[in-house]
């Protein structure tokens, strides 16, 4: 298995991308490698400071970097040497199993769609969130980002895609599907979630239970949260900053502990040919670390080659 780690990606790249990796290469089984894409010379001056196991990582030279305030589909054409182009390439040529980066987002959006392409029909794919629950496990939401607008059509595939994902990596046989609203009945909330309702109802690929309130988010309520990526967004980076005052104020809590975003380290991007993350922007040595682990779990459990061909 090989996992592609964009190392120019990221408020703190190259050093927490590098020191990350490193940690990572610890833990990684024999015959497992990571591929650092970025600029060779900053990472060799990186890695030549540092012990770490050299069989477990390899450098691939990628001369251009996409900043994180770059328009994402015109830095992706025009820098097709970028280390994120480089990693998408690597990923469509099979040369590598997964693709990471904790760069610009959209940029990595538009490499899923125009070099991996979507599975099935899917019109729009989403970054799905792993939303801690009460009981220790995860429920899944999305989109948390990707998509601020979606209309109700988009929602529902959404609602296959995160069914699909729960059933293939959580191992769950028939995923409960929830759509994130402001009350349980069904005419509750804007156009767009009433629509989206009764595209919901009537989806025999789906274990619909109908509407969920914010209330109900950390008691499992659901396996998979539909909503799109605007109030997924805003409901992520609450927990963060809840966890954020709790660390502040020395508050231990399991619960709030797992709204730290290092914790999963990343977000996949579901519905495209391929095994992609994306990390948070400020990643931090152990949010990356935990991102190549997630990534190497995804490879393992053939989510990504199970959905594209159960959209077939």
């Amino acid at each position: 298995m090989k996992i592609a780690v964009d190392v120019m990606g990221g408020d703190h790249a190259p050093l927490s991308v590098i020191e990350g990796a490193i940690l990572a290469a610890e833990e990684l089984p024999e015959g497992t490698k990571i591929v650092l894409i970025g600029k060779q010379d900053k990472m060799l001056s990186l890695l030549r400071s540092r012990e770490y196991n050299a069989n477990a990582i390899e450098m691939v030279n990628a001369d251009d970097v996409i900043e994180m305030s770059e328009h994402p589909t015109r830095a992706f054409a025009q820098k097709p040497n970028s280390s994120i182009a480089v990693g998408f390439k690597m990923l469509k040529n099979k040369e590598v199993n997964a693709f990471c980066s904790a760069g610009n987002t959209g940029a990595m959006m538009v490499g899923s769609l125009f070099t991996l392409g979507t599975v099935g029909n899917i019109q729009r794919p989403p970054i799905a969130g792993f939303f801690p629950l009460k009981n220790g496990k995860y429920s899944l939401m999305l989109d948390i980002g990707a998509n601020a607008d979606c209309k109700p059509e988009v929602l529902n595939q959404f609602a296959v895609l995160g069914s699909l994902y729960a059933q293939f990596s959580f191992g769950i046989e028939k995923p409960t599907v929830a759509l994130l609203n402001i009350g349980e009945e069904e005419e509750k909330g804007t156009t767009v979630a009433q629509a989206a309702h009764q595209l919901l109802k009537v989806n025999k690929k789906i274990n619909f239970i109908g509407n969920i309130e914010g209330r109900d988010l950390f008691d499992g309520s659901a396996d998979v949260i539909i909503t799109e990526g605007f109030t997924g967004n805003v409901v992520f980076k609450m927990g963060e900053s809840l966890y954020e005052y709790a660390h502040s104020q020395s508050i231990q809590d399991p619960l709030i502990d797992r709204m730290n975003y290092e914790t999963t380290g990343g977000s996949p991007i579901i519905g495209v040919n391929g095994n992609v993350i994306v990390a948070h922007g400020i990643s931090s040595p152990k949010a990356i670390k935990n991102m190549i682990l997630l990534a190497k779990r995804q490879v393992e459990s053939k989510v990504a080659t199970q959905i594209a061909e159960a959209m077939k």
